[in-house]
């Protein structure tokens, strides 16, 4: 078998196990499924699975890991020239990847997904320590935190930002929710820069 063909039947299984689990997901929750049900559900054996992931946690891992580095990549050098358009960018890609977001941020979903997520956010909100004052973008300040509480603050609203526009049918389209909760964090922002 040539390397092309192997890559071809990888990435096939990757993607029958991912629908599978979005699926599983809405109908039983994250919890709630099994590495069982979800190779039979994807038709593809346990030792398909187990060459792909450890277990549904890391299958989960890896779909996160790539979705993060998707964004990031979006994002580039954007956050530097046009910080928000980071948030615009970010949104854009909740859209794209709806379902699966819907599936892992919902009811059914999975905290440890949440807490992943909102981790990874508060360490984009450090590292980029930038949020626009509202829509007039020559302002850019820069935000340092002495601490994690404001990052960790801030990626949770951004967290159930994105939960309540994908549970409300997105009835903003992704630039005006951008706008909204940057308005909202960077009104955080600026209190907290008044904290001694």
């Amino acid at each position: 078998m040539t390397q092309s063909v192997s890559n071809v039947r990888v990435r096939r299984t990757q993607k029958l196990l991912r629908e599978a689990l979005i699926e599983l997901i809405e109908e039983r929750g994250f919890e709630a499924l099994t590495i069982g049900e979800l190779t039979e559900r994807a038709m593809v054996s346990r030792a398909a699975f187990y060459r792909n992931y450890q277990d549904k946690y890391d299958l989960v891992e890896q779909i996160f890991e790539e979705a993060m580095s998707t964004l990031l990549k979006a994002v580039g050098d954007l956050g530097r020239e046009h910080p928000s358009e980071i948030w615009v960018t970010f949104f854009e890609h909740i859209a794209e990847y709806e379902r699966l977001y819907r599936a892992l941020l919902g009811r059914k979903g999975s905290p440890w997904f949440v807490r992943k997520m909102r981790a990874s956010l508060a360490d984009l909100i450090k590292e980029r320590g930038r949020l626009p004052h509202g829509p007039d973008t020559s302002a850019r300040p820069v935000h340092t935190f002495s601490d994690a509480f404001v990052p960790d603050i801030v990626s949770t609203m951004f967290v159930e930002a994105i939960t309540w526009w994908l549970e409300q049918g997105r009835p903003y389209t992704p630039k005006e929710i951008a706008r909204r909760s940057s308005l909202l964090a960077s009104a955080l922002f600026k209190e907290a820069s008044t904290w001694q």
